[in-house]
């Protein structure tokens, strides 16, 4: 068993925004294969949805987060022309999806601070399934294209993103024993969840765990449930302060506590000296502390799950069990939303909700906070996002207002 090195990766220094922020709207596009629209009409259907979840009038959104790393799928001028409006528009990239849904807050609170905004939508959309049916490229080019892993990693076969995470959970099973039917109990609740969500792509497709067990290798021991699905669609979550969120019509969900974390080895998880771990191990404990909570405080939890070990690793990296412990805690039942245990992806994840990368993992949160959820958990006060692009992990606390 390979020994946990305290000094392979290392927390973030983010201001601490504890009760400073809420999401007052939340809005998701309809979620499906290939919609035959782009990235940036996607994102203003989710717009509209989240302003009119808000209660507030378009013009009164006056500042724009996206990824970094998509470039602008919205400008000032495309949302200005779309909805009529002539506010001016606070623009930032320290938003989107992954990791940067959960400290998109931090950059927002800069912002209202300062006095450059006040009402903040953070959004993600893509195209990547409508892209694939016109011969384009997905995810995949994003590492393809990466100059390290083009020299270092592609040749020698490891590539693309199953690929990677199946030689990870292999040696997940092999340091810790986890079993097939470990990695099938997540599989088999998001799909669960998925099921009974309105937006979910496979809503239409049940999974038993003999079922799952059923099904061919795709790369072993992944299976094609355990990897994520790919689609078009998009979500937004607008941002105030908690003084302006309490005159809004709806129940804000605060901001309790943000962090993230980094592994010392950058994007070539190929170099990291703890293999079977994930940067949640830095994260979570900070943003649990700045929340004043534990593990065993949460009622939801979401995960960026692109794969089902994915997701099992950062179980036991947050603390909700002990490393290698994470196959006997998901075992049967206990990740669905209305049994004794842990509610995990109670709208389906990235198996089995879409692909839009977190962001609707935020918005399912802020439903089961309010008490809008499909698969809602009962008397639901905390809810916690842990967001993931390899190297980089974050943690996102959201309560119930006081």
């Amino acid at each position: 068993m390979t020994a946990r090195s305290p000094d392979w990766g290392f927390a973030g220094e983010l201001e601490d925004i504890s009760g400073q922020m809420a999401i007052v709207g939340v809005g998701d596009a309809i979620y499906q294969r290939a919609s035959g629209r782009n990235a940036t009409e996607i994102a203003l259907d989710a717009i509209e949805r989240a302003i009119a979840d808000a209660g507030l009038r378009p013009e009164q959104i006056d500042g724009l987060m996206q990824s970094p790393f998509m470039g602008d799928t919205l400008s000032a001028d495309a949302y200005r022309d779309h909805f009529g409006t002539k506010q001016e528009i606070w623009m930032s990239t320290e938003g989107g999806a992954m990791t940067w849904a959960a400290t998109a807050p931090i950059a927002a609170a800069r912002a209202i601070r300062e006095g450059r905004a006040r009402h903040v939508v953070n959004l993600f959309a893509v195209d990547w399934f409508s892209q694939k049916v016109a011969g384009g490229d997905g995810p995949g080019r994003y590492h393809r294209d990466e100059r390290m892993k083009a020299n270092f990693e592609v040749p020698f076969g490891w590539f693309p993103q199953p690929v990677y995470f199946a030689t990870i959970a292999r040696r997940h099973m092999w340091e810790y024993g986890t079993k097939a039917e470990d990695l099938g109990a997540i599989a088999v609740s998001c799909r669960e969840h998925a099921t009974r969500h309105p937006d979910a792509i496979t809503r239409d497709r049940p999974l038993t765990l003999e079922q799952y067990l059923a099904r061919p290798m795709m790369v072993d021991p992944l299976r094609m449930e355990d990897c994520c699905l790919i689609s078009d669609g998009g979500g937004a979550t607008i941002l105030t302060s908690v003084e302006r969120a309490r005159d809004l019509p709806k129940p804000p969900v605060v901001v309790a506590g943000v962090a993230e974390g980094y592994s010392g080895s950058g994007a070539y998880w190929s170099q990291q000296a703890d293999f079977t771990a994930t940067p949640q191990v830095f994260s979570a404990p900070l943003a649990f502390a700045q929340a004043g909570i534990t593990a065993q405080d949460v009622d939801v939890l979401t995960l960026y799950d692109p794969f089902s070990i994915v997701a099992l690793m950062q179980i036991e990296d947050m603390g909700f069990c002990a490393k290698g412990e994470a196959g006997p805690f998901v075992s049967g039942d206990r990740l669905r939303f209305d049994t004794p245990g842990l509610a995990y992806n109670t709208h389906g994840g990235l198996l089995s909700h879409a692909y839009v990368l977190g962001i609707a993992h935020v918005n399912e949160l802020v439903r089961q906070l309010r008490g809008e959820a499909a698969c809602q958990v009962a008397d639901c006060e905390i809810g916690v996002y842990g967001g993931y692009t390899g190297h980089m992990a974050s943690t996102l606390v959201l309560r119930r207002d006081r």
